[in-house]
């Protein structure tokens, strides 16, 4: 370990990173969002205080301006960073936030949440601007894709009821896409994979039941599937770089896996932390 940040005073729910910069935050159950310097002092630049209940959803906008949280308290929040002043404020009836992600270059927000649906939010007023149609299932957790063009989101689920990820036209049509179903728990974790040369689009997902799975994205199949055996609950998945990602679980923290090429498709884990 080389640095402890402490300020919160409950446990810590979410990270979002400022692009290009040392800077980034985290929510928590204790209400409140906070700012870090990686480089500066162990404690925060910033705090921001608003929501009612646990912290659950960050995003920062691409130019780094604004951030937009999400809460429990059925509420998003949008922050002016230069001010630390909370600019807008949305609630909507039983829109239990879990996941907040800003569209790349876009005004847009989504969203996904605990009522079984995806929102997509203009962040000029913070108006809603989409609700996707709903799933059968809680949707824990939404990613979009690079160009932004398409998200994903995943559910929870149990007994392979449930427990997929849905992939989503943001662009034109709006619909459902494609789905990936094989997991066996809840999905707590989608992400966009980096597409190398020449592969085809893929996407990641990590579950309760332990397994780390890559999918391609355009047909559904799953391509490969890491099981994680004593690491209990896989909690979320962070892209490194275009070879690796960061699986959080339970009971052996943080784990970094290696996607390998070389011999067809293979994801391994490399270290755990």
């Amino acid at each position: 370990m080389v640095k402890r940040f402490r300020g919160h005073e409950r446990e810590i729910t979410k990270i979002a990173c400022i692009p290009k910069s040392n800077q980034f935050f985290s929510a928590s159950r204790d209400k409140t969002v906070m700012m870090w310097d990686l480089q500066g002092s162990s404690q925060p630049r910033q705090q921001l205080s608003g929501h009612a209940m646990v912290v659950t959803g960050l995003a920062v906008s691409p130019d780094s301006s604004q951030l937009c949280t999400g809460s429990r308290d059925n509420s998003l929040l949008l922050w002016d960073l230069g001010t630390g002043q909370c600019v807008e404020r949305a609630s909507v009836s039983r829109n239990l936030v879990t996941h907040l992600c800003w569209v790349p270059r876009e005004p847009y927000v989504l969203q996904s949440s605990e009522d079984k649906t995806i929102r997509l939010w203009d962040s000029r007023g913070l108006q809603m601007a989409h609700v996707f149609p709903t799933k059968q299932q809680i949707q824990t957790h939404c990613d979009v894709s690079v160009d932004g063009h398409t998200c994903v989101s995943c559910s929870s689920g149990f007994g392979g009821e449930g427990c997929e990820a849905t992939l989503w036209d943001l662009r034109q049509t709006r619909d459902r896409m494609c789905e990936y179903k094989g997991h066996f728990q809840t999905v707590a974790s989608c992400v966009f994979l980096p597409k190398p040369t020449a592969l085809m689009p893929m996407i990641a997902t990590s579950a309760h039941d332990s397994t780390v799975k890559i999918w391609n994205q355009d047909t559904g199949a799953c391509l490969f599937t890491l099981s994680l055996d004593g690491s209990g609950p896989l909690t979320s998945l962070a892209v490194g770089d275009i070879a690796s990602l960061l699986c959080a679980s339970f009971y052996r923290g943080v784990h970094l896996l290696r996607v390998d090429h070389s011999r067809g498709l293979e994801l391994q884990e490399v270290a755990a932390f």
